[in-house]
């Protein structure tokens, strides 16, 4: 099975940035670039079945109490006008997923508890034997790329596989700075990286700042203590065992903050009681798969309350990826009876 797993606010929420336009033109690009998106992983892809993946409040939250600060410090900010266009950009985030829950045949997983990330990683390792494409901009699902998981980005088309970086017409993307093919993911290096350097966007601390990337005559660099990082022998203790104070006069152990940073950006080592509610949510979601008829014509009346004529007029193409019904996978069947 071929399944498309969509980051939905991810796709929804930041496709409106690519214009400038009025309120209208912003939401009405976003709901383009989302279905747009879709059909285009769709038929690439010749996919079998498509997964919403919904944000809830991260348990993130209550294991570290910084995580995504920033985000809500952002919002008190914003301007009465700001505030207004982000309402109706929810209202209508609302209506889309109103839709796609009860007019699509297309499983969509929620928890409350639980990001976006945490349900698609969750999906991903559910079903290690099927093929799964991400629609996402988020750099975090970098770590997930491997020969069965690509990721689209559908704001800028480009293509992550396994083996390197493609545009929307399949040729390699070239790197501005080096004017060379972009290299391959290595999965494991950039998680590394990130678990070591934090996150600025989620208001992830690093674990040790002003680390440098290749280590010097006297110093280990990340380079060094990631090559050493399964023997765990002297460039991996030299760099973990590293203390630095911040600017409140703490003390902190470079070791401590790592494995912090690894619970909170690593999408295979959430807390178990965590793991437990992934699993469980994504069973619920697909035990009963929908039944829903007559989803082409449900398409077209949500595209007439949107004003998306063109969308309307080729709702045949659009509408059958919504369709697609889920197929309990023999990969995940086999997976629950072995974790019971």
């Amino acid at each position: 099975m071929k399944y498309i797993l969509v980051d939905t606010a991810n796709t929804f929420f930041r496709a409106r940035h690519i214009i400038r336009g009025n309120l209208n033109e912003k939401i009405g690009m976003a709901l383009h670039v989302t279905f747009n998106s879709i059909r285009k992983a769709w038929n690439d892809f010749d996919a079998d079945h498509v997964v919403f993946c919904l944000e809830g409040r991260s348990w993130r939250k209550d294991f570290y109490a910084p995580y995504k600060r920033n985000r809500s410090d952002a919002r008190a900010v914003l301007t009465a006008a700001q505030q207004e266009e982000e309402e109706v950009f929810w209202e209508t985030f609302d209506e889309f997923k109103t839709f796609i829950e009860g007019k699509t045949n297309c499983t969509v997983l929620h928890n409350e508890n639980l990001e976006a990330d945490d349900l698609i990683a969750g999906w991903v390792q559910a079903h290690p034997k099927d093929e799964h494409i991400i629609i996402s901009t988020d750099g975090d699902f970098a770590q997930l790329v491997a020969p069965n998981v690509t990721q689209y980005n559908g704001v800028s088309n480009t293509t992550i596989k396994h083996d390197g970086y493609f545009d929307d017409k399949g040729k390699r993307v070239i790197d501005k700075k080096s004017g060379k093919e972009k290299e391959a993911p290595n999965p494991q290096w950039l998680l590394f990286e990130k678990c070591m350097r934090g996150d600025t966007s989620d208001n992830v601390f690093s674990a040790y700042p002003g680390v440098r990337v290749k280590g010097t005559k006297n110093k280990v660099g990340l380079q060094e203590a990631f090559a050493d990082k399964d023997k765990k022998g002297y460039s991996w203790n030299n760099m973990m065992l590293q203390r630095w104070v911040d600017h409140e006069g703490k003390e902190h152990r470079v070791l401590e903050d790592y494995e912090r940073n690894v619970i909170l950006c690593d999408l295979s080592a959430q807390p178990q009681n965590i793991r437990k509610i992934i699993n469980d949510t994504i069973e619920d979601a697909t035990e009963t798969p929908k039944e829903v008829s007559q989803v082409g014509i449900k398409l077209m009346k949500f595209c007439a309350k949107h004003d998306m004529v063109k969308i309307s007029e080729q709702a045949q193409s659009f509408s059958e990826p919504l369709n697609a019904r889920y197929v309990v996978s023999v990969s995940y069947t086999h997976l629950r009876a072995h974790e019971t």
